[in-house]
C-alpha cells in the first residue's frame, strides 16, 4: 500500500483545526496526518494531540518555512498540504493523490479560482490579489496554472525532495507554482470548493506586506536560474 502523508500548517487555528483533520479522516482514513504547529498561542497543538495525529513544532516563524520542514521531515509516495482553515472542500482530496501516485503528476492544485471563490470570499483585497499573482505569473512564465495561491496540493516525491525553498512566509505558494514551471514538471488541476472562514477564524496574511513579498518573489525567481 502506497504511503500517503496529509501535512496540515497550523498556526493559531483552533476553531478549524479539528474539523479540518475529522475530514481528512473521512476522505483520506489510510493517510499519515501531520500538524506542523509553528508556535500557536490557542490550542491548535492540544486540538491535535486530542485528534491522536502526528504534532511537529516549527520555532522558525512564517509559513514558507513551515513548508520547508514539511518537505525535510517527511517520507511518502503522495503528500496532501492543505491550510487548517477549514476553507477547502477535501470531498476531491483522493482524486488529488490519484494523480500523483498513478497519473505521473508532480504536483495538483485544488483549484478554487475557477471554482467558487470570487462568490465565497469576502476580502476583496485577496480577490485582486489572486487575479495579480496569477495574471503575472502566466504571462512571465508562459503557463496556465489556473490558481497559483492556493493552500491545496498534492505532491509527487520528486516534487518535495528535489525543490529548494527560499520562502519564509506566505509567498511559499507562488514560489511552487513557479518551480513546478520552471522544471517542467506536470502539473494538474482539480476543482475543488471554497468556503469563507467560520465566525471568529481570522486570515493570517497581510495583503500590502504579503503582496508586495509575493511580487518580488515573482520577479526575482524570473531572472535566476
Amino acid at each position: 500500500m502506497s504511503k500517503i502523508a496529509v501535512l496540515l500548517p497550523c498556526y493559531n487555528e483552533e476553531i478549524t483545526l479539528g474539523k479540518v483533520i475529522d475530514d481528512v479522516k473521512k476522505y483520506l482514513p489510510d493517510a499519515d496526518i501531520f500538524v506542523f504547529n509553528n508556535n500557536s498561542t490557542d490550542r491548535s497543538k492540544e486540538i491535535a494531540l486530542e485528534k491522536k495525529v502526528n504534532v511537529i513544532d516549527v520555532i522558525e516563524q512564517g509559513k514558507g518555512n513551515v513548508v520547508k520542514a514539511m518537505f525535510k521531515t517527511i517520507d511518502a509516495d503522495a503528500y496532501l498540504m492543505v491550510d487548517a482553515d477549514d476553507t477547502y472542500d477535501l470531498a476531491n482530496a483522493s482524486k488529488m493523490i490519484d494523480m500523483i501516485l498513478n497519473e505521473g503528476y508532480d504536483m495538483v492544485i485544488g483549484d478554487r479560482l475557477s471554482s467558487n471563490y470570487y462568490q465565497n470570499n469576502k476580502i476583496m483585497f485577496h480577490s485582486f490579489g489572486n487575479r495579480l499573482v496569477k495574471f503575472l505569473v502566466n504571462v512571465m512564465y508562459h503557463n496556465k496554472i489556473s490558481d497559483i495561491m492556493t493552500g491545496l496540493r498534492t505532491f509527487s516525491p520528486r516534487f518535495v525532495k528535489e525543490m529548494n525553498i527560499i520562502s519564509k512566509g506566505f509567498e511559499i505558494e507562488t514560489e511552487m507554482s513557479i518551480y513546478a514551471t520552471k522544471k517542467k514538471m506536470k502539473v494538474g488541476a482539480v476543482l475543488v470548493d471554497y468556503r469563507d472562514r467560520p465566525e471568529g477564524s481570522y486570515t493570517k496574511t497581510k495583503a500590502i506586506r504579503d503582496g508586495l513579498k509575493i511580487i518580488k518573489l515573482i520577479f526575482k525567481k524570473k531572472f535566476s536560474k
